[in-house]
């Protein structure tokens, strides 16, 4: 990793604690205990990496500084309550998120599916204020709504859900997680981009070859990272799909076969970017973040 991705990584994580804590409506303002729980959810954790993929297409594509950070605090929303509701007894039944407990313990249930519901309200009108024409606006708005419903995220958990202690094939096992984790990177990158300078075909073409192809990589090391990672060093109980009896790509392809995939996926995410040339050097180094990550 380059010096200059890590301190451009370092930057816009930072930056991106302060852009959500401004979207976010105040702890001040009824419902205090709600507003609370939301800020607990998202802020201070997290990699980051759907602002990430968003900045580093949007500076591809010359977009407004506001405009990405608009669209990446609204995709982290998504993320973030996808998360709460992930982790309530009703799915994966999990006490530890990011490190500390997850919102459901934290508060209650009934809380947590709140902080979920608002946190989706709050990420659309945060893309809906965006300084961009209304009918960029409205095709974003669009892309994430597509990403994060029954078509997208939403629909890849309920296949995830209803897949437990069954035996999937591997095309099975990665339609469901290019819906369930990759739906949402497409869109962090697709939505970087749209705020930036006019999509041509091959643009759009390109750009989601590569998301297609982080996506699948993300979820790869996911669950080799659930495999051989520790509870402290993931930040979340590991260990938990085995003991769930999830299908997962170790449990299809072992240990090995998923390293060697995950770096095929790499490989091909950089090939999907040559039409950029140097220009999209920051989403190829995110591609090598994704899959040589540790947590």
């Amino acid at each position: 990793m380059s010096s200059d991705f890590a301190a451009w990584r370092a930057t816009v994580q930072v930056d991106m604690e302060g852009m959500l804590l401004s979207f976010l409506p105040p702890v001040t303002q009824p419902p205090q205990r709600l507003h609370e729980a939301m800020q607990y959810a998202v802020l201070d954790g997290g990699k980051r990496v759907r602002p990430l993929l968003a900045f580093a297409a949007g500076e591809l594509f010359d977009a407004p500084r506001d405009a990405v950070a608009r669209a990446a605090a609204a995709v982290e929303m998504i993320h973030a309550y996808s998360l709460v509701h992930d982790d309530m007894p009703c799915m994966d039944d999990d006490d530890l998120r990011r490190g500390k407990p997850t919102v459901h313990k934290q508060y209650d249930e009934a809380t947590a599916l709140l902080v979920g519901d608002a946190l989706q309200a709050q990420a659309f009108e945060v893309l809906a204020n965006a300084t961009l024409d209304a009918e960029r606006r409205i095709a974003m708005l669009a892309t994430l709504a597509r990403a994060s419903g029954s078509l997208g995220m939403c629909g890849g958990q309920a296949i995830d859900l209803a897949s437990v202690r069954l035996v999937l094939s591997l095309a099975e096992l990665e339609q469901m997680h290019r819906l369930k984790t990759g739906a949402l990177l497409e869109a962090s990158v697709m939505l970087g981009a749209m705020a930036g300078k006019t999509l041509t075909t091959a643009d759009t073409e390109a750009l989601r070859a590569y998301a297609a192809a982080i996506g699948l990589a993300f979820q790869v090391v996911d669950d080799i990272l659930d495999a051989t990672a520790d509870s402290a060093t993931l930040g979340k109980t590991a260990g938990k799909d085995a003991a769930d009896n999830k299908p997962t790509y170790v449990s299809i392809l072992g240990h090995q076969e998923s390293l060697d995939l995950a770096e095929k996926l790499r490989q091909d995410a950089h090939s999907a970017l040559k039409p950029f040339g140097d220009g999209a050097q920051r989403l190829k180094s995110l591609a090598d973040l994704i899959v040589h990550r540790k947590t």
